[in-house]
């Protein structure tokens, strides 16, 4: 294959009955530079997860305005096309064909990354490794592709992916306007006045440099970050790590020990305890899949949810934080064997309301959960910490499974 294979070459099965010149135009090389000639209002609701639908024709029907190469937009669907075609052409997903060629020979252990219901890499995010990996990622780049001695990307590669490509504004103080390559925000020429070293020029969702974390971890106080402002530099204007601070290493140290996420507040109980524990409530049809929902309010408070046909069990502590539990991570995570490892904590915030926070190991993500028992009914509010586009979801009301089933019609 090669950068300037089209798009549509890969799936012709895919391809819109009448394509567009636009489309028909659309290379490699402009999925890799986000100049696929496509504006941001056309790929913002792209379905990355939706079972229902194939993501590569999803892709191949989006409306291409402008002639490819021409137009840049910061576009994930287009990191999920390269994803879809490197599996197309080798028959195996991107995050099993680059175990062997790039996490194994970097030393990176059991990479995970999600997948679309069809089982391909999502490729512009969800890509599971430690802080460690991605620093190793970005080191393999600075020694321009070389690892331990062995080669393994092209020096060419590595100069073109980082290079500009791609214009993405004409700021010349800021990161973000320096220009797009392959993936990457481009090296500008020479540091800015105001910026010492080199720049963390990573495309943000390859989970390294301001990774797909990094994002969201910020995103709560300020949205998308400006790369570069309020951060040291990481190296010198030699590329060169600076020398160990020992005292600030020190304190570094001693805060990351310190560090813990507070139990939910609250009461231990309410009156009304002992008459919602055990209840199952069944819920309407909604885009998450969560058909039922239970809490059970004994010694060992747990709760029950039956989500796309599976049952997950979360024990939980009050005003306190529990292990052991498991649940799938919302809509970017529908394969049967993606649960993930849960703490979870939960106190009643008033007699009729008990609230939940579940947080995901070794990810960004917590899931805040609104239990409220207004009678009969269960009103169930959910929430994740960050994410992309809106992290609350729609409210859910839910009765008990003995007043839903009589509260159908009768045939």
């Amino acid at each position: 294959m090669s950068l300037d294979d089209t798009v549509l070459s890969f799936f012709p099965e895919d391809a819109p009955a009448e394509p567009s010149e636009n489309l028909k135009a659309m290379r490699v090389r402009d999925l890799l530079a986000m100049s696929t000639g496509h504006h941001a209002d056309a790929i913002e609701p792209f379905p990355y997860t939706d079972p229902a639908v194939s993501q590569t024709r999803a892709f191949l029907s989006l409306p291409v305005a402008h002639k490819p190469g021409t137009h840049f937009v910061y576009n994930t669907p287009a990191s999920y096309m390269l994803s879809a075609i490197v599996q197309k052409v080798s028959g195996t997903p991107l995050v099993d064909y680059l175990r062997p060629r790039l996490f194994e020979p970097l030393g990176i252990r059991n990479p995970k990354w999600d997948a679309t219901p069809k089982g391909v890499s999502l490729g512009g995010f969800g890509l599971s490794v430690t802080t460690e990996d991605s620093a190793r990622f970005g080191q393999l780049y600075l020694q321009k592709g070389e690892w331990e001695g062995k080669r393994l990307l092209p020096t060419e590669w590595v100069a073109a992916a980082t290079s500009r490509q791609a214009s993405n504004g004409n700021n010349p103080a800021s990161d973000w306007d320096q220009g797009y390559g392959y993936q990457f925000l481009a090296l500008p020429p020479r540091p800015l006045p105001w910026r010492r070293g080199l720049r963390p020029v990573l495309h943000r969702d390859a989970g390294a440099g301001r990774g797909r974390r990094d994002h969201e971890r910020r995103a709560r106080h300020a949205g998308r970050p400006e790369p570069g402002v309020g951060a040291p530099p990481a190296w010198d204007e030699g590329g060169r790590t600076p020398p160990a601070d020992a005292p600030t290493q020190d304190r570094l140290m001693k805060k990351l020990a310190s560090l813990s996420l507070p139990p939910q507040a609250g009461k231990a109980t309410s009156p009304n305890a002992r008459r919602v524990s055990g209840r199952a409530y069944e819920l309407p049809k909604n885009d998450d899949g969560i058909e039922a929902v239970a809490v059970e309010l004994g010694q060992e408070p747990t709760l029950g949810v039956r989500s796309n046909g599976q049952e997950y069990r979360v024990p939980f502590g009050i005003g306190s934080w529990r292990y052991g539990g498991r649940l799938p991570m919302g809509r970017s995570r529908l394969q049967d064997d993606a649960a993930s490892a849960v703490a979870a904590t939960g106190a009643w915030t008033d007699d009729d309301t008990l609230a939940l926070k579940a947080c995901f190991h070794e990810t960004p993500f917590c899931a805040t959960l609104s239990l409220r028992f207004a009678g009969d009914a269960l009103v169930l509010d959910r929430e994740m910490n960050v994410g992309f586009g809106p992290t609350k979801r729609p409210t859910l009301v839910g009765l008990p499974r003995r007043t839903a089933a009589s509260a159908r019609p009768k045939s």
